[in-house]
């Protein structure tokens, strides 16, 4: 009976409480605007969540935020979709994503995927690929023997990795299937021309390279797979069946230099990134890229699976 009176003169106080709230206009009015306050700040915080981004008519807050360090992580969801290639970023049906060549991406059971094994000849992509480019395809049968995936956000001074797993190597009678294939992390992307990029290649070399005005220059290379490269008889010094992992760091000096560090992880279970190379580029062989660019991920005449993608700002 103790534990009832207690309980029942703990309800009647609060609605006490409540009654001479109400008696009290301003307190009221106060209380209710500082309650509708934090519920449409809660809302405000939902839409940021879903959309990255304020919702119209709050552009100052962007602008105000632009300069705030962002990270992008690609998670790879377990539910089954595919990115389709797109002639344009613009056109890209993912928002994060435009697979610039390849035929698509697939992401399922938690990772991202070029096409794997024969593509069937009743695919869109085998008779476009058939037509259009037959030599690095063999015949529209591997559009991701040059698959290219591109980020629709750009990066200034960042730091981007990926891991991957070699699935198979395709020996394609290309003149393209050459030691400078790999697995290689798109950097500081203007266009398809004019951007860096970096990663290990088939012959055991890590490498870090420019190209600019559709010539490539090597910046650095440091071979970190054993082994006698041969295109015929040994074409690929990479692990095919594990996974490991690239990183690549990338910033404007102050002097206004740019320097490119490139890690890798020969194993995922690894604690420690291991710097494979680095180099400076003073505007040799061609202009410093300064400007912001895309980042993403570039493969070559293989099957490749991808996880824990991230992007983030220095």
């Amino acid at each position: 009976m103790h534990g009832e009176s207690i309980k029942i003169s703990g309800k009647i106080g609060i609605r006490n409480e409540i009654m001479n709230l109400i008696k009290k206009p301003k307190l009221f009015a106060y209380w209710l605007i500082t309650f509708g306050l934090v519920f449409f700040l809660l809302l405000v915080f939902v839409y940021i969540s879903k959309n990255r981004n304020w919702p119209t008519g709050f552009s100052f807050v962007n602008s105000l935020l632009k300069n705030q360090k962002e990270t992008f992580a690609e998670e790879f969801g377990k539910k089954i979709r595919k990115i389709e290639e797109a002639g344009k970023k613009s056109e890209s049906s993912d928002k994060n994503w435009w697979v610039n060549s390849g035929g698509w991406m697939e992401i399922s059971r938690g990772t991202g995927k070029t096409i794997e094994g024969n593509l069937s000849s009743s695919d869109k992509w085998f008779t476009r690929y058939k037509k259009n480019n037959p030599e690095d395809t063999d015949n529209g049968l591997h559009p991701q023997n040059i698959f290219r995936l591109v980020t629709r956000r750009k990066w200034q001074n960042f730091r981007q990795q990926v891991f991957f797993k070699i699935k198979n190597v395709n020996l394609s009678a290309s003149d393209n299937r050459n030691e400078s294939n790999g697995v290689l992390l798109f950097n500081r992307y203007q266009d398809g021309d004019d951007l860096y990029y970096a990663g290990l290649r088939v012959d055991g070399y890590a490498v870090i390279k420019k190209k600019i005005s559709g010539d490539y220059h090597t910046l650095s290379s440091k071979r970190v797979f054993s082994g006698g490269y041969d295109h015929d008889s040994n074409p690929n010094l990479l692990p095919v069946g594990k996974w490991m992992g690239i990183r690549t760091v990338v910033q404007t000096k102050k002097n206004g230099d740019v320097e490119i560090s490139l890690f890798w992880k020969k194993k995922r279970s690894s604690k420690k990134w291991k710097l494979a190379v680095r180099c400076t580029d003073k505007g040799q062989k061609g202009n410093k890229i300064t400007d912001p660019g895309y980042g993403g991920i570039r493969t070559d005449f293989m099957d490749v699976e991808f996880d824990k993608y991230r992007i983030s700002e220095l």
